[in-house]
């Protein structure tokens, strides 16, 4: 019971998240109105995505220390479950910029054009591409030792790539993407009081579920690869 009380507090946050972004007031906001509690999944997911990608990074450290197949098997699969909040946290942005920045004054200028020009996104696929880029790398290298010897030097520079491609270099450039100066979700002028009351439970709350996925893929694996590891 001692070991599952974060899995209770996962559940219990995500709960409060979901129920209390849709019964909470929200300030009417021109352009954004109800499309705002979009905030408590979208930057939510990447939160998640951030923690998983770091538990990965440090795993991979790990493994090139001890050179422990284990911590190869850790780095992969915490990797494999930030990709998918990333893609998950890419979707939901995609689809709530679709519905806010489109120009009704200018027709050429739609949804599609918005999304398509927006540094943020692209540099967040590039962020992810590199990533996928570390799943083909693992594929194409058959000696499991090498595999993870190169695996994890390369999940190193994938680390490093995420902040310029997600956090500056977007930055430097004309957006649309709210909290050019800073972080949007952390900007205390850009939420309200009773919108950070969800939003930073719900931060923790999605860590926390791509944590319990990625620790289950880990467990599964250990028994598939149990010949391998020490």
């Amino acid at each position: 019971m001692r070991k599952a009380w974060w899995k209770i507090l996962c559940v219990l946050l995500l709960v409060y998240a979901v129920v209390g972004g849709l019964l909470i007031n929200i300030p009417n906001l021109p352009v954004l109105g109800e499309t705002i509690r979009n905030v408590f999944y979208h930057v939510g997911m990447w939160a998640a995505m951030f923690v998983l990608f770091t538990c990965s990074l440090v795993h991979s450290i790990r493994y090139l220390s001890k050179n422990n197949l284990k911590n190869d098997i850790a780095a992969n699969q915490y990797a494999s479950v930030g990709i998918v909040f990333g893609l998950l946290g890419y979707a939901t942005g995609a689809v709530w910029a679709s519905y806010t920045w489109a120009d009704p004054n200018n027709p050429a200028f739609d949804s599609f054009s918005a999304v398509a020009r927006e540094p943020k996104l692209i540099g967040t696929a590039v962020a992810l591409l590199i990533y996928f880029a570390y799943f083909i790398l693992r594929s194409s290298i058959q000696d499991i030792d090498q595999k993870a010897r190169i695996s994890a030097v390369y999940n190193i520079f994938a680390f490093a790539m995420l902040f310029p491609t997600i956090m500056v270099v977007p930055r430097l450039l004309p957006s649309l993407h709210p909290g050019q100066e800073g972080n949007p979700a952390l900007n205390f002028k850009d939420s309200s009081p009773a919108m950070r009351m969800i939003q930073y439970p719900a931060f923790i709350g999605w860590s926390l579920l791509g944590v319990w996925i990625a620790t289950l893929k880990i467990r599964f694996n250990y028994v598939k690869e149990k010949n391998f590891i020490k």
